[in-house]
């Protein structure tokens, strides 16, 4: 299980592919990649940029994945995350999971993806042309991890 908090962008391909490995028990891939916008909440965005808490980041992105393999049958799992100044259409997560079956890794990769939205402390601030704002929390996101509690 991999977390990577980092500036530089990543080839979703190549995670994949490392992710995948030549593990035969492997029967599937789950992924998701969130990107840039250039509209938030009605406004245009030119710039994106993303705050953490070194060490701290990372710790609550292990714990969410360590749930994750806790709670359904996953072989391995990798996010990237990205930090500091992203422009429209960039990258910004990368959210993989690898099961022996679809069903697992499916519901791993979605629950991992709504945690990390309102567990990890990641801070965003957007330059808008009325200037830069700070990104609130969603209602609908926190709706989302809500549905996973047990």
């Amino acid at each position: 299980m991999v977390v990577r908090v980092q500036e530089a962008d990543f080839d979703v391909g190549a995670e994949l592919a490392a992710l995948r490995g030549k593990d035969p028990q492997i029967g599937a891939l789950a992924s998701f990649v969130g990107l840039v916008r250039e509209l938030n909440d009605g406004a245009g965005v030119s710039e994106l940029t993303l705050e953490h808490y070194p060490g701290m980041t990372e710790r609550a992105l292990q714990a969410i994945v360590s749930e994750a393999c806790r709670r359904w049958a996953i072989i391995d799992a990798l996010v990237i995350h990205r930090v500091g100044r992203l422009l429209p259409t960039d990258q910004i997560v990368l959210v993989a999971v690898a099961g022996a079956h679809r069903g697992d890794a499916f519901a791993a990769c979605q629950f991992i993806m709504d945690y990390l939205k309102t567990r990890a402390p990641f801070w965003k601030r957007e330059l808008t042309p009325e200037g830069a704002r700070w990104v609130a929390a969603h209602a609908a996101d926190d709706e989302a991890a809500e549905r996973w509690q047990t």
